[in-house]
C-alpha cells in the first residue's frame, strides 16, 4: 500500500481525517475524566489500566467507546 502525503489527499479526506481526529480526541478526553472522577468500585479492571490505555493506545474512537459500554459499571 502506498502511503500518500497530506498535500497528496483531496480536500474531501483532509476534512474526514480531521473531523475523526477531532471526534476521537473529544471522546478520550470526555472518557478520561469519568475515569478519574468515578469511584474505583463502579469500574471494570484497574482504573490506571483504563486511563493508561486511553492515553496511549491509538484506536480511532474506539477504546473511548469500549470504556462508556464496558468499563463502567452502573
Amino acid at each position: 500500500m502506498a502511503v500518500r502525503r497530506w498535500d497528496e489527499l483531496s480536500p474531501q479526506v483532509r476534512r474526514l481525517l480531521v473531523a475523526a481526529g477531532s471526534v476521537d480526541a473529544v471522546l478520550r478526553a470526555v472518557a478520561l475524566v469519568d475515569v478519574r472522577r468515578r469511584p474505583a468500585d463502579r469500574v471494570r479492571g484497574p482504573k490506571w489500566v483504563w486511563a493508561t490505555a486511553l492515553s496511549v493506545v491509538s484506536s480511532a474512537g474506539l477504546l473511548p467507546l469500549a470504556w462508556f459500554v464496558l468499563g463502567r459499571r452502573r
